[in-house]
């Protein structure tokens, strides 16, 4: 009988799992005795390869301290500074930098694609495992969006994870088969007009399409959101045959044309199903041949799982993997598991991980064990234990040695031999006003409690967001919420009284230190200032014009730009404060 390839994924996954030490003994070895040599290395290693002295020796960092290296890589210099391997490339990723989108860049070989073709083998064959082979009579409607590409002097080119991945001929030849987007769509530099593009072939392809999914969950809502606006303008364009005069991009009008043709019953079905009272279940009705919803659900997502449930018309939600621009971490052997509870194995042959001990006493709703005279020192990746927290270090064949990737994660458990984490949160993602320090965690188990007084109300949470106003003294923390009626509310208002409880919730589920400082009154009152609906759908906007991509863009969790809370504050309805210091 012949083995399906997922079958030799899930084979391979088992065979790393167990070998995990050799193998990141051996990882570790190839990549110094490849790179010792490099300006980088030689001032801790001096030529040596001895895991003990890279231990030792060479200091753990962030990016502002790559950065000089970097840079002069980026501007010409060839000699080698961080790796022995030519550079073809940098991989960026965008995070807020002095209240603007910047991107951090880092290097990329040749090997680069080879390894995220192995590593995307990994992740999925788990899924194929529980959801069969979705490449076998099917298609998938994901959501891409790629990013222009940045030329650094050197020549050498910068772009996004994702978008380097679109550029691969090998993804490139899969498309026509296997995705319902055009490769124009994904470039198309307008992202409204390549969402409206993309939804259009997902519609028309309906009866193919196996998987519906996006890199984030925020992102599969702005597009369910962008249908309930412009579902009417998509069944024109069905039934007609002709794309919408909305789209100029000439790149999605050629591929429109090759596709589209007059289909009066497709467009009246769709118009039958979006016409509707209810939403709920549209994903499914619109893509009945779905199996599953693949995004990541993880993080700061967990804030959208709730209403994506509620679209999906009960279609599992997918993690399938987890990864960022400086390395291909862990997948998810337990895809049909809730969100909350999405552990990720880390592989060890994607990169030399150690873990860095990381102390959280504010977090109550897990149990943190610590030892102030212990594990102080970064931990090897089979010697994590479970319950503890970490940061996480990389060091790459790209040229990054012990750099703090800046993403903080609780080991859950082992798979074999190799460890699993969940991911806890950003590192550094913080509000405060004094020296209190709530970080994105803290924040979101507290508004977690508080919104569940709003469903006697008819409303949910949709979005939201926070920021330490300092304007007086003292300080206190403003919660921006923007909120939507559940169907078939007839309540139409919020009762103010339970938005004032909804502050006082907040306070009460915050750390022990914000609640002292409240009752010391070097915090003020919480205040929380309800917004308009679509006022996030602004500042993603807003954001999206700063450089983000609309692919990765996450909602900060703290507003810190004056532009983007302008925006917010323009569209308030509303503002209520906790009416006393919690318990």
């Amino acid at each position: 009988m012949e083995t399906k390839w997922y079958e030799d994924g899930l084979n391979m996954i088992e065979e790393l799992t167990t070998n995990a030490e050799q193998i990141q003994d051996e990882l570790l070895r190839e990549i110094l005795s490849r790179n010792a040599g490099t300006e980088y290395l030689r001032q801790f290693l001096h030529g040596q390869t001895d895991k003990q002295l890279f231990k030792k020796n060479v200091p753990v960092i962030t990016y502002e301290e790559l950065k000089p290296f970097i840079d002069r890589i980026a501007n010409g210099d060839r000699s080698n500074i961080l790796l022995a391997e030519p550079i073809t490339g940098f991989l960026m990723r965008h995070e807020l930098v002095a209240l603007v989108w910047q991107p951090k860049m880092t290097p990329v070989t040749a090997e680069a694609a080879q390894k995220w073709e192995l590593f995307r083998t990994l992740y999925e064959s788990p899924v194929m495992k529980h959801f069969g082979d979705i490449n076998q009579g099917g298609k998938r409607m994901e959501l891409m969006f790629a990013r222009p590409e940045i030329q650094t002097p050197s020549g050498l080119m910068a772009a996004s994870v994702t978008t380097s991945i679109y550029k691969e001929s090998g993804f490139r030849a899969m498309l026509p088969k296997f995705y319902t987007s055009p490769v124009e769509t994904i470039f198309c530099p307008e992202p409204e007009q390549s969402l409206y593009c993309q939804l259009l072939f997902g519609l028309i392809q309906r009866d193919e399409v196996v998987l519906f999914g996006s890199v984030f969950a925020s992102t599969l809502l702005r597009a369910i959101k962008f249908l309930e606006n412009h579902w009417q303008e998509l069944c024109s364009d069905i039934k007609a045959g002709q794309i919408s005069h909305r789209i100029t991009d000439l790149g999605c009008r050629k591929a429109a044309s090759l596709i589209m043709k007059p289909n009066p019953q497709l467009a009246d079905l769709i118009e039958n199903i979006c016409n509707c009272k209810s939403r709920e279940g549209i994903i499914r009705k619109l893509w009945p041949k779905a199996n599953h919803i693949r995004c990541i659900c993880t993080g700061v997502m967990r804030q959208y799982t709730a209403e994506l449930e509620f679209y999906s018309g009960g279609l599992p939600l997918v993690s399938a993997l987890y990864a960022c621009s400086e390395a291909q971490c862990g997948i998810n052997l337990e895809p049909l598991c809730k969100p909350a509870d999405v552990s990720f194995t880390f592989l060890p042959n994607m990169a030399y991980f150690e873990f860095l001990p990381v102390n959280n006493d504010h977090d109550e709703s897990i149990e943190i064990r610590s030892n102030n005279n212990e594990d102080t020192e970064p931990v090897d990746l089979v010697n994590v234990k479970p319950g503890y927290r970490y940061e996480l270090l990389v060091t790459t064949s790209e040229g990054l040695y012990r750099y703090k990737v800046g993403d903080i994660l609780m080991a859950t458990g082992f798979h074999n031999n190799a460890p699993q984490f969940q991911f806890v949160e950003r590192q550094n993602v913080a509000i405060c006003v004094d020296q209190e320090k709530t970080s994105e965690a803290d924040l979101f188990k507290a508004v977690k409690e508080a919104k569940a007084l709003l469903d006697p109300l008819g409303f949910v949470l949709t979005e939201y967001t926070s920021y330490a106003d300092t304007s007086s003294a003292p300080g206190h923390y403003v919660l921006f919420w923007e909120l939507k009626e559940k169907e078939g509310n007839h309540c139409k208002e919020f009762d103010p009284k339970i938005m004032v409880e909804c502050c006082y919730r907040m306070e009460e589920s915050l750390h022990y230190t914000y609640k002292i400082y409240r009752k010391k009154s070097i915090i003020a009152p919480l205040e929380i200032r309800v917004v308009k609906q679509g006022t996030f759908d602004a500042i993603m906007d807003y954001y999206l014009s700063k450089g983000a991509s609309l692919s990765q863009y996450k909602r900060p969790s703290c507003i810190k730009s004056k532009e983007a809370l302008k925006i917010l504050d323009s569209r308030v309805m509303g503002k209520f404060f906790s009416p006393k210091s919690p318990l």
